[in-house]
């Protein structure tokens, strides 16, 4: 596993559309293990493969408020989303800066997991506006198109290093379309 280096906005890869998985190959598997420590070490909750320099149609995210249940979707797409949220967002690839977003305050997403089985997990609050904003970066959008206002720079706390990423600190639960949480039905697993 290596950490990548994150795309910053300005980079035309964050403007390009991602393409489908067709099947999951070492080389992807390793993609995705690296999206995961790559997120973690930059304390983000998201991150999309086009973050990393990479076209495909993969994001992993953990929104759980340990950080212990990874999530990774493979050509995810939302099949259903209610209501309305509107709060501070952030992003790996604009750091130091937060807008204020209306997003889905619900979702569901169908998805692959990294086995390339199906399935589907849903969520509020910080879920919901986790995979909108992944998903958005799969199509090439970034959160700064959808700001409210103006960009607001972030304050980090004393002796921290800004992440840009530093919109929530805890997060309801993940549930699958089962009813179990991501983690016990095996979707929080990365297969390390």
């Amino acid at each position: 596993m290596a950490i990548r280096t994150i795309r910053e906005i300005g980079d035309p890869v964050l403007t390009k559309k991602c393409k489908e998985v067709a099947e999951m190959t070492p080389r992807l598997s390793e993609l995705i293990d690296d999206m995961l420590e790559t997120m973690y070490d930059a304390n983000g909750v998201g991150l999309a493969a086009s973050q990393v320099g990479v076209l495909k149609n993969i994001v992993v995210m953990d929104v759980s408020s340990d950080r212990s249940a990874p999530l990774v979707l493979v050509n995810p797409r939302i099949i259903e989303s209610s209501g309305e949220q509107t709060g501070t967002e952030g992003c790996l690839s604009v750091p130091g800066k937060l807008g204020v977003v209306t997003r889905a305050n619900y979702v569901k997403v169908a998805a692959f997991d990294r086995d390339m089985k199906p399935f589907e997990a849903e969520g509020t609050e910080l879920f919901a506006r986790c995979v909108c904003h992944e998903l958005d970066h799969l199509v090439g959008r970034m959160y700064v198109e959808l700001v409210q206002g103006d960009l607001m720079d972030v304050e980090p706390a004393d002796g921290e290093e800004s992440t840009g990423n530093e919109e929530a600190e805890a997060a309801p639960a993940v549930q699958t379309a089962s009813g179990e949480n991501a983690e016990a039905a095996g979707q929080g697993e990365t297969g390390r």
